[in-house]
């Protein structure tokens, strides 16, 4: 009941040593994420929570048979550490990392072309199939195994779409953070595409923000191929023309990018529009009824968190 990562999946945590890196090693593996190595240059041989560390990528999986790995170190190493990654022939590779220059996420895209492996982020949240992996830094607790796919450019409204949705009981396929850097390795259209195949994914969530054409050529797309109804959300509404919004993407310029264009081109394409977060929730429960996809332990709660209506679900 997932996309891409599931409980099977091998783990390697690159730059382990660091603080950061070490404390979500230890959460990854307390929620029951299979990390089997980390690495570390110069570090080989050492133990970090328990999980050996390799002084390459390369040598990591050639020991392990780990197929993905997720990348915690400084900005200004990882771009290289990413392409290390590519070199050791990992399926996927996930970068948490922020604030890594433009200049050297072209570099990592135009080498990513033809290759076998998939990127994503960076400056992202990381990927979680719920209570099966949780790879990256999302608050394992709010998730709910499920038949929604979520996919976002915002880690904090992922999560609290997240936390909306399984407190209705609505659990979740697998939960995508994009990121939101203008250079990223995975889009919407990947995820989308790849929920749209998943026969255990009833409906996406797809969460965006101002700044760009990310979402419009999504929208595009869901209008031309998607057979499964798509809730969609913008952050930034209410920011000014040239304003910066957390992340490197998100800026409107030129009034191109705007909420109010996002909204109107992804309602016209005939996604599900949530105005403001706290009905994000309400709006699946809407798409998830009128495609006639309520299933059994749904509930329906009012705005103060209230049960009002349990209905025994309409199955496909």
């Amino acid at each position: 009941m997932s996309i891409w990562v599931d409980s099977s999946t091998k783990v390697i945590v690159q730059g382990i040593t660091g603080k950061t890196a070490t404390y979500h090693t230890k959460k990854m593996i307390d929620y029951g994420t299979n990390i089997v190595a980390g690495v570390c240059p110069c570090k080989g041989n050492t133990l970090v929570e328990g999980v050996k560390v390799f002084n390459t990528v390369k040598e990591a999986a050639k020991v392990t048979k780990a197929n993905v790995s997720i990348i915690f170190v400084p900005a200004r190493y990882a771009a290289d550490a990413i392409l290390e990654a590519v070199d050791a022939e990992l399926e996927m590779v996930i970068c948490i990392t922020e604030h890594i220059p433009i200049k050297d996420m072209v570099i990592v895209k135009k080498y990513l072309e033809g290759k076998n492996t998939r990127l994503i982020g960076p400056n992202c949240p990381g990927i979680i199939t719920p209570e099966e992996t949780k790879i990256g830094i999302m608050p394992g607790y709010i998730h709910k195994k499920g038949r929604i796919g979520v996919v976002s450019r915002s880690g904090t409204l992922t999560y609290e779409a997240v936390n909306q949705i399984s407190k209705r009981g609505i659990g979740q396929s697998t939960v995508v953070g994009i990121g939101g850097d203008p250079v990223n390795g995975t889009d919407f259209i990947d995820v989308l595409s790849a929920f749209n195949s998943d026969k255990n994914t009833d409906a996406v969530l797809m969460i965006g923000e101002i700044g760009g054409n990310a979402e419009e050529r999504a929208a595009q797309w869901i209008k031309e191929n998607m057979k499964k109804p798509v809730v969609g959300f913008i952050g930034g509404k209410t920011a000014p023309e040239g304003k910066r919004m957390g992340h490197a993407g998100a800026i409107i310029s030129s009034g191109k990018g705007t909420a109010d264009e996002k909204i109107k081109i992804m309602s016209d394409c005939g996604i599900y529009m949530s105005e403001i977060p706290s009905t994000i929730g309400d709006v699946l429960v809407t798409a998830l009824k009128d495609n006639n996809l309520w299933r059994d332990g749904y509930n329906i709660w009012d705005n103060k968190g209230v049960l009002v209506w349990k209905r025994i679900g309409i199955k496909k």
